[in-house]
């Protein structure tokens, strides 16, 4: 494997470096966008509870503002919960904006990654084609040897930008589609509470349960 890196040339560092970072984003946002941590489902049965026994407080909306980011959009449902339903139901699309934002953190640089290494990969390619046509114009074709190590190198760059790119969009593609679902969860269960609060509609945990 070094004895490849090495033939790469000096654009499989970046390329490499490119590949740590993919493999840290897509490690963390596994992790950061488990359904359960963004979006836990016994949040609205336990405001319900917090409501129907009016134990709505402060300290209790700043424990559900740390609980998971749907605990931060519910949050500021009950901070504007005397309000009228359109003030409540701004407040909550003002920090479901700053959420979403959230969930898509280095996604962009992710997505960055799988368009660019392709691009190294090619310039790699390039370069490598430009050492082959080097040797040829000063040493013709009699050095099979020196004419090699150029096409290798330009196989090889190809060749892992490839390997990097692709992975890297597969990822991307799946986290945004992953993000979009959990934003259309998120934003079910803000009107849901704003009905609730609101007086539209009563809620039913068992039947949330069921769900």
């Amino acid at each position: 494997m070094l004895e490849i890196f090495k033939a790469g040339g000096l654009l499989m560092l970046p390329l490499f470096l490119c590949s740590v970072i993919a493999i840290a984003i897509i490690a963390e946002r596994f992790w950061s966008l488990q359904s359960k941590r963004i979006a836990p489902p016994e949040l609205m049965t336990q405001i319900w509870q917090w409501l129907r026994y009016d134990q709505v407080d402060k300290n209790r909306i700043a424990a559900l503002q740390k609980d998971s980011p749907l605990g931060q959009i519910l949050a500021a449902g009950l901070i504007n919960r005397t309000c009228t339903r359109d003030i409540t139901k701004e407040g909550i699309e003002d920090i479901g904006r700053h959420v979403t934002l959230s969930l898509e953190r280095n996604l962009n640089t992710l997505g960055t990654i799988a368009a660019i290494t392709p691009l190294l990969g090619l310039l790699g390619t390039v370069i490598g084609m430009i050492k082959v046509f080097a040797v040829i114009t000063t040493e013709g074709v009699g050095n099979p040897e020196t004419l090699a190590g150029g096409i290798s190198e330009a196989l090889i760059t190809t060749a892992a930008g490839l390997v990097i790119a692709i992975p890297s969009l597969i990822f991307y593609r799946f986290f945004r589609g992953k993000i979009s679902q959990l934003v259309v969860d998120m934003e079910e269960q803000a009107l849901k509470l704003i009905e609730l609060l609101h007086g539209d509609r009563d809620y039913d945990p068992d039947e949330e349960q069921a769900k």
